[in-house]
C-alpha cells in the first residue's frame, strides 16, 4: 500500500534525483576544462562541486529510511533519519570550509597566478548560472515539502556558488596583476560556508534533542476551551519537525464527568487540533478533574 508519506519522499527522491545529474554535469564541466587549460582554481571548484553530488546521494539515502512505514520497534516513524542525513550534509560544509580556509591561507603567502582565457569565463558563468538555479528551485521546494535534506542541500549549493564567485574573480584580478585578491576572497566564503554548516547543525540537532516547536500555545488554548465539556487547558508541550509535530497538554473537566464523555472529547481535541494546525501528527491529552 502506498501512503501519503511514500508518496511525499518520493516527490523529494526525485527532485533529489534531477539535482545529482546536474550537479555532476557542473563538476565534470569544471573538472574537464580546469585540467585542459591548467587553471587550478576551476578544477579545485570542480571537485568542491562533486560534494554536491555526495550530498544529494546522503539525501538519497537518508529519504529511503526516513519513508519506511511504522514498525515495532520504530512506533513514532522514521521521519528523523532525514533530520540525521542532515546532520552528514552539514558534516561535509564543515569540512569544504575547512579546506577553502587552509587553502586561501596557504594562497596567500604563495600567490599563485592563474592560466586563463575567455572559455574560462564562459565554463564558470554558465556553470554558475546553473547552480542558482538548482539552488533557487531545491530551497523553494524543499520549504514547500517540509523537508530539511532539500534545505540543507540548497544551502550546500549556495556555498558552491559563492565559491564558483572567488573563482570568477580570481580570474578578473589575476589578468589585473592582484593576485592576493584571491586568497581574501576565498577566505572570506569559507566563513560563509562556515554559517550555513552552523545553521544546518542547530536546526537538525534541535529536532533531535527534542527542541520544543514553535508554536502559539494560547491559540491551542483557545482551540481546545471551544469544545464543549473542557474547562481549562495547560501544561502544552511539543516536539519534533516542523512537518511532524508531536504534543501533549492536560486539559480539565468537571470531576464527575463520565470517562465515556471524557474519552469523547480528548477524540474531539486531537481531531480539532490536527485540522485547524498543520504539522500536527500526534496529540495527547492528559484528562484532569476541575479542582473547586
Amino acid at each position: 500500500m502506498v501512503t501519503n508519506t511514500h508518496l511525499h519522499y518520493q516527490k523529494i527522491r526525485k527532485i533529489l534525483i534531477i539535482i545529482l545529474f546536474l550537479n555532476w554535469a557542473v563538476a565534470l564541466a569544471k573538472i574537464l576544462y580546469g585540467l585542459s587549460s591548467r587553471c587550478f582554481s576551476m578544477t579545485a571548484d570542480g571537485f568542491h562541486s562533486l560534494s554536491d553530488g555526495t550530498s544529494n546521494l546522503i539525501g538519497i539515502l537518508g529519504i529511503h529510511f526516513a519513508c519506511q512505514p511504522i514498525d515495532k520497534d520504530h512506533p513514532y516513524g522514521h521521519k528523523k533519519y532525514e533530520t540525521l542525513f542532515s546532520l552528514g550534509i552539514a558534516a561535509m560544509l564543515f569540512i569544504v570550509s575547512f579546506n577553502l580556509l587552509k587553502e586561501g591561507w596557504k594562497r596567500f603567502h604563495h600567490p599563485v597566478l592563474f592560466q586563463n582565457d575567455l572559455g574560462s569565463f564562459i565554463v564558470m558563468f554558465v556553470t554558475l548560472a546553473v547552480n542558482i538555479w538548482v539552488m533557487r528551485y531545491e530551497y523553494k521546494k524543499g520549504n514547500a515539502l517540509k523537508s530539511d535534506i532539500l534545505v540543507s542541500d540548497s544551502l550546500h549549493t549556495r556555498a558552491d556558488i559563492f565559491t564558483s564567485i572567488s573563482v570568477i574573480v580570481s580570474l578578473i584580478v589575476t589578468r589585473l596583476g592582484f593576485p592576493l585578491i584571491d586568497p581574501i576572497v576565498t577566505m572570506l566564503i569559507s566563513l560563509f560556508i562556515l554559517f550555513a554548516a552552523f545553521q544546518i547543525a542547530k536546526q537538525s540537532s534541535d529536532v533531535l534533542c527534542d527542541t520544543a516547536v514553535f508554536l502559539d500555545d494560547q491559540k491551542i488554548i483557545d482551540i481546545v476551551l471551544k469544545i464543549k465539556g473542557v474547562q481549562a487547558c495547560h501544561k502544552i508541550r511539543s516536539r519534533g519537525r516542523i512537518d511532524d509535530i508531536y504534543m501533549d497538554l492536560h486539559v480539565q473537566v468537571r470531576p464527575d464527568m463520565h470517562i465515556d464523555d471524557a474519552h469523547q472529547i480528548c477524540y474531539r481535541i486531537e481531531n480539532t487540533i490536527k485540522s485547524s494546525i498543520p504539522g500536527i501528527t500526534d496529540v495527547v491529552v492528559h484528562m484532569e478533574p476541575k479542582e473547586s
